[in-house]
């Protein structure tokens, strides 16, 4: 079956990547010598002016440091500084291990990780054991926040609130650990409210920012510009969604998006995208599963075009789950028909909140 175009997307992903989250050294980095050696090591200017702007862009701060931990945690107190930095890593293994921690954790793309060190040697470890890390000399740090890599193209309300957000994760992720009962009693217990609505203006710069941020539960990693989302938006052909999440423990913020193109006779997902930070709450099929719902009352057929890329299989295993089947593969293009085989329907540990015009 011939599938009808969309508006082009804008440039691939990987030339729009932008710092998600920049870890620091702390000696000749953040401050001014070596804490083992004199505890009255002095802040170095500008650290409080970069930290303060990169967290209101949403840019995350972190730690890797060979130092005494608690001694540098109370350091950082002193300086008033501690509560920009999330999962520090201050410890005596090497930074790339570090590194590596705090990624996993953070749960983004190593290609969207900046790390900051004075010494050569520990740059040049990283480079070597991490190279798809942006590594910086502390002699940048001057110019840090006006890179480009550093800049995003919209600050939106949630970027603001991005540190909170990841600190609301982890509180989530402790008691997770320490729940005794079954995956899905926990899931309940976090009492999730998820709620979807057609895009509108208010949402669109923080859609192009889920469009070039989100890389691993992307279907096919195009992007799109605010101007080209406006268009979608109140075009009578094209369905643009978005999703939010919120639970007992604070909001997710808007997590999802959805662009479907809409025909007489079938409906095609053109971007189907969400947030790494909902992966483990059990609720990447509610969107699709919307979408198809809507699509059987209108009597339409749905498709679903899909992208493989070396990150994004979880994406290929949800439209499997929901009963997409691949019938056509092009230009590295895969082309899903679903045939409403399974039933559409909502986990019962989240409740689902439509928008009236849903």
């Amino acid at each position: 079956m011939q599938m009808p175009d969309v508006a082009a997307p804008t440039a691939p992903v990987a030339a729009r990547q932008k710092v998600k989250l920049l870890i620091w050294d702390l000696d000749e980095t953040v401050w001014h010598g070596t804490l083992l050696e004199d505890e009255k090591v002095r802040l170095r200017d500008k650290v409080q002016q970069v930290l303060q702007v990169l967290d209101s862009r949403g840019i995350l701060n972190s730690i890797a440091s060979r130092n005494e931990h608690d001694l540098a945690m109370a350091k950082l107190r002193e300086f008033g500084i501690d509560e920009f930095f999330i999962y520090p890593e201050i410890n005596w293994n090497s930074k790339s291990s570090n590194i590596a921690g705090i990624v996993k954790q953070v749960n983004i793309g190593m290609d969207a990780v900046a790390f900051i060190d004075d010494q050569n040697f520990e740059r040049e470890e990283v480079e070597s054991s991490l190279p798809e890390v942006l590594t910086l000399d502390a002699s940048e740090l001057d110019g840090l926040i006006e890179r480009p890599e550093f800049t995003p193209r919209f600050i939106t309300e949630e970027s603001a609130q991005r540190r909170k957000m990841y600190l609301a994760d982890a509180a989530r992720n402790r008691a997770e650990v320490e729940f005794a009962g079954p995956q899905e009693e926990f899931l309940a217990s976090l009492q999730m409210k998820f709620a979807i609505r057609r895009a509108r203006e208010a949402d669109l710069q923080r859609a192009e920012e889920l469009t070039v941020r989100t890389h691993q539960l992307n279907t096919t990693g195009r992007t799109y510009s605010y101007d080209e989302l406006a268009q979608l938006s109140v075009s009578d052909d094209h369905l643009l969604l978005v999703s939010s999440l919120e639970d007992k423990w604070g909001t997710y913020g808007t997590i999802g998006l959805a662009l479907v193109h809409m025909t007489r006779e079938a409906w095609i997902i053109k971007l189907l995208l969400m947030s790494c930070r909902v992966m483990a709450r059990g609720v990447g099929t509610i969107m699709i599963n919307h979408i198809l719902q809507k699509a059987r009352d209108a009597g339409c057929r749905v498709f679903a075009e899909f992208k493989p890329t070396d990150r994004n299989r979880m994406m290929l295993i949800t439209y499997k789950m929901t009963g997409f089947k691949e019938i056509q593969r092009e230009e590295g293009t895969i082309l899903f028909d679903n045939t409403f085989q399974t039933d559409c329907c909502f986990p019962h540990y989240v409740q689902v909140e439509l928008d009236k015009d849903e």
